[in-house]
């Protein structure tokens, strides 16, 4: 299984976007929290978990129209494990793809939500993650004109998916976010 620094390799291999790199970091960031701090993940299995989040957007400035598929290939023969593929391939309800690990259900969880979180944070009067509150992020996914490419649905099934309150993922999410401050900007 290929290290966090071969998965950022590749992240930057094949991702020239600042921003979508920022992103990765952030899914990272709270897969990573929630490995280690709800589902008592440690050691090289959290490492492999930080990298599905880091990972799972990697294709999509090469392969806009069949990421992820096309990226799990490339997983594949780099000799990334099966449910590293299997989180990143469903990341996103329009893969049609299952998740069946803790890992999978995860990742979907974490990943517009981080964005989510994040864009409130940017509208905060000093940009950071300390004014960021569950209250805040609930009253912002009411205004659809807010962030509005992010499908409000998700969020909520994510929680469900992964079996934590929705209030308690928001607060999870902020948390691990925090972890990442520095090179996120927040």
């Amino acid at each position: 299984m290929p290290t966090r620094d071969d998965a950022w390799a590749l992240l930057t291999e094949w991702t020239q976007t600042e921003n979508l790199r920022k992103h990765g970091l952030a899914v990272e960031a709270t897969v990573g929290w929630y490995g280690e701090h709800v589902f008592g993940v440690t050691g090289d299995e959290l490492e492999i978990w930080r990298s599905a989040g880091l990972l799972h957007d990697f294709d999509y400035e090469r392969y806009p129209d069949t990421h992820p598929m096309r990226g799990a290939d490339e997983l594949r023969a780099r000799g990334y494990r099966d449910d590293v593929v299997e989180a990143i391939l469903g990341h996103g309800d329009h893969t049609g793809i299952p998740r069946t690990s803790q890992l999978a259900k995860t990742v979907y969880a974490c990943d517009e939500m981080s964005g989510f979180v994040i864009a409130v944070a940017y509208v905060r009067p000093n940009r950071s993650l300390d004014e960021v509150e569950v209250g805040s992020v609930r009253k912002k996914m009411k205004d659809k004109g807010f962030a509005r490419q992010v499908p409000r649905d998700q969020l909520e099934k994510g929680a469900v998916e992964i079996g934590v309150p929705f209030d308690e993922h928001v607060s999870n999410v902020i948390e691990g976010l925090k972890t990442a401050r520095g090179v996120l900007g927040l």
